[in-house]
């Protein structure tokens, strides 16, 4: 049986990369994106031509994987698509989660990736429209994604291999100058879910967060900016592995975690930092 996810924040950075592997490893994907600045917050957000540049390469993974031959690569458009959403708002992913348990038949996992980020100046000198943006697409999308899609998970019939995944990062466990509403906020994401583990015990569900250090993404170019620094290459300092790490690495991790083979990991938040959680 093919298997079936929600990807949130998907037109770029690691849910981007997200949708791609599960693609590529035979997943049926729902991409969603809100492809739409945010006024709250003073960088460009993905747009819609991100999101569909994302599906076409998708698709072409898809269509290149594994099982070869001319029905695999016409079935690859209809095992990945995409929908515009607002991660934060309930109605727009209650509404993303029935459109994959229509198309694909069910779900199997709900991976909240969309993330944001604001600062550059203490707490409270920062603007509280800033600081509510953090939180909401940071940690209350975290909370959106498991209220609309876990109950889709329980809608498969037992044995389930359910898996909720959400993306934290190493700022849930280091304290970061003038990135305080962020720190609070993954830590908010790490706690859900260890806090989830826990309420689906014995479903056959899991919960898993991943933490990502300095990774390549539009979110650590911002970073930079914030700190008056030249690139987000100055990042890679931070790092034992003195490099950013990319996107797919990220997903790799992911989809491991997604993947019917890792029953017995749950209440965990992986570290893919690179060693910068050291």
């Amino acid at each position: 049986m093919t298997r079936a996810a929600v990807v949130t924040g998907a037109a770029r950075g690691i849910g981007a990369a997200t949708v791609i592997k599960l693609a590529g490893a035979g997943w049926r994907v729902l991409a969603v994106d809100r492809c739409a600045d945010d006024p709250r917050l003073p960088y460009p957000l993905g747009t819609e031509a991100d999101l569909a540049a994302v599906v076409c390469r998708a698709q072409e993974a898809a269509g290149a994987e594994g099982r070869a031959g001319a029905e695999n690569r016409a079935g690859a458009e209809n095992r990945v698509r995409s929908q515009v959403g607002d991660a934060a708002s309930a109605e727009d992913m209650g509404r993303a989660v029935a459109s994959a348990e229509r198309e694909f038949g069910g779900l199997d996992a709900m991976i909240a990736v969309a993330g944001v980020i604001a600062g550059g100046v203490p707490l409270w000198e920062m603007p509280v429209e800033q600081q509510d943006a953090v939180l909401e697409v940071n940690l209350k999308s975290v909370l959106v994604a498991s209220r609309v899609g876990i109950p889709a998970l329980l809608r498969r019939p037992q044995p389930r291999m359910g898996r909720f995944v959400a993306v934290a990062s190493a700022a849930a466990t280091r304290g970061l100058p003038m990135l305080a509403a962020y720190c609070a906020a993954k830590a908010g994401v790490t706690g859900l879910v260890r806090a989830l583990a826990a309420e689906l015990r014995g479903t056959g569900i899991t919960a898993n967060a991943v933490s990502p250090g300095s990774t390549a993404t539009p979110i650590l170019d911002e970073s930079a900016r914030l700190y008056g620094l030249e690139s987000a290459e100055a990042f890679s300092s931070q790092q034992p592995i003195a490099r950013l790490i990319r996107p797919e690495e990220v997903a790799t991790t992911i989809a491991w975690l997604a993947d019917s083979s890792t029953g017995a990991v749950t209440g965990a938040s992986l570290p893919v930092d690179g060693g910068l959680s050291l």
